[in-house]
C-alpha cells in the first residue's frame, strides 16, 4: 500500500475510472448482445433500432477512449454487414 499522499489519492482516481469502464463496457456489450438477438429474431425493424443503438453506444465509447476508434469501426461494419445480410 502506498504511504506517499498523492499515490494515495491516485489509487483511489483510478479504482473510480475502473469502476465507471467497467459498468460502461458492460452496457456497450449489452447494446451489441441485444442486436444480436434481434437478428435472431428475424425483426427487421426491431433490428434496425437496436443496431442505431449499438453504433451510436460504439461511437460515444470511442470518442470518450474507452475503445479504439478502428475496434469501434471494426464493430460497427461487422453489425451492419450482419443486418445488410437479414
Amino acid at each position: 500500500m502506498a504511504n506517499i499522499k498523492s499515490q494515495i489519492k491516485r489509487n483511489k482516481q483510478s479504482e473510480v475510472a475502473r469502476q465507471r469502464n467497467k459498468k460502461s463496457k458492460s452496457a456497450l456489450k449489452t447494446y451489441i448482445n441485444k442486436f444480436e438477438e434481434t437478428i435472431a429474431g428475424k425483426d427487421k425493424k426491431a433490428a434496425k433500432d437496436a443496431l442505431t443503438q449499438a453504433v451510436s453506444r460504439l461511437d460515444k465509447a470511442a470518442s470518450k477512449g474507452l475503445i479504439h476508434h478502428n475496434n469501434a469501426a471494426v464493430k460497427k461494419s461487422r453489425l451492419t454487414k450482419k443486418f445488410n445480410a437479414l
